[in-house]
């Protein structure tokens, strides 16, 4: 066997790596591509499902591993493998997120509000009262706060597929009127389901929901029987004040131009460690615990935002509210806003 000379060794070693690297990018966009095309299935479904077979069949084809032989030469495949990933990237980041879509009575309508210096008037704060089997009766306010007032603010967690992902919302407590709640959401069409999967490849819109306590948390906590857990944070007044007003700034961002969901990088967790690094005068340090958000109270309580005169141990059970209210029914708003705060720290906003 003729010995390689060092020139040939590391030709054939780049060419290699190239090939092995190329043959990963082919994997991997592939199944990106696939995955894409079954979610938005824009030709329907029969046309988008025969595209993802000849995909399939092309991207064997360039692997070198397809039955028969490649179907235009190596060189070539590679080449029009290329332009047609790109053509697709073009077709997918087209598409635009909607406004007028059949929309979820959920979600159904947009907040928005008047604001003259710390007064806010908040239009369509949702207020649903949740019957048993999960039907509701739709009920929409138009509620006036007052930034001065605020007393508190809490991160509810709420568990809905095991200990590592949770959905979180925001509660603001005034001295003044009923707490209110923000959440993030997906903003469903009318028959739709939620899905992981389809939350990485804009399926769902983004809605920021004002609502109150009885509807938003209740519905988690009574009606769909996840653990729901309420950890009252450790914010300054003005902080506290500035975190309200990043809220209405979504709003108002979202109200102009409508925004994809993503289930990894823009969700309900990490667009609220979004605002609140907005408003802080400190960076809080970037953690995976923001990504698998069923982790964020022991990332706050490490932070010193969760009050240390427990350990998280205890906080969780103290903190669990499911205990304390399932086996209140019926309860009105402010019953129930009172036993989710029961036996919990209050006035956390250092005044």
């Amino acid at each position: 066997m003729q010995n390689m000379t060092n020139e040939e060794f590391w030709r054939t070693l780049g060419f290699g790596l190239i090939h092995t690297l190329f043959s990963i990018f082919v994997l991997l966009s592939s199944i990106w591509l696939c995955f894409a095309l079954w979610i938005q299935q824009p030709f329907g479904w029969l046309i988008s499902r025969i595209l993802i077979g000849t995909w399939i069949a092309f991207a064997l084809s360039v692997l070198g591993i397809y039955i028969s032989h490649n179907f235009f030469g190596r060189r070539r495949d590679i080449v029009i493998y290329i332009l047609s990933f790109l053509l697709s990237l073009s077709w997918y980041f087209g598409l635009e997120a909607r406004q007028d879509r059949d929309w979820n009575p959920e979600v159904a309508k947009i907040l928005s509000y008047e604001k003259q210096g710390d007064l806010v008037t908040l239009h369509n704060v949702r207020n649903f009262t949740w019957h048993s089997d999960g039907s509701y009766t739709e009920q929409w306010d138009t509620r006036s706060f007052d930034l001065n007032q605020i007393t508190g603010v809490n991160i509810i967690t709420s568990y809905w597929m095991g200990p590592q992902i949770a959905h979180t919302l925001v509660s603001f407590d005034f001295a003044n009127t009923a707490p209110l709640t923000f959440s993030i959401e997906i903003r469903k069409e009318k028959n739709e389901e939620f899905s992981a999967i389809g939350g990485f490849f804009r399926k769902y819109e983004l809605s920021l929901i004002a609502s109150d306590e009885h509807d938003i948390v209740y519905t988690r906590s009574n009606i769909r029987h996840e653990q729901v857990y309420f950890f009252p944070i450790r914010l300054g007044q003005s902080e506290s004040k500035a975190l309200f007003a990043e809220y209405l700034r979504k709003a108002d961002e979202l109200a102009e131009h409508p925004k994809w969901y993503n289930t990894l990088t823009s969700n309900c967790t990490t667009l609220v460690f979004d605002m609140v690094q907005a408003i802080s005068q400190e960076q809080w340090p970037t953690d995976y615990r923001i990504l698998a958000s069923g982790y964020l109270p022991n990332y706050l309580y490490d932070l010193g935002a969760i009050s240390p005169q427990w350990d998280m141990k205890t906080w969780y059970q103290k903190a669990h509210i499911n205990p304390r209210v399932n086996s209140h029914t019926p309860l009105t708003s402010s019953q129930y806003s009172q036993l989710i705060r029961q036996g919990l720290p209050v006035d956390q906003t250092g005044k």
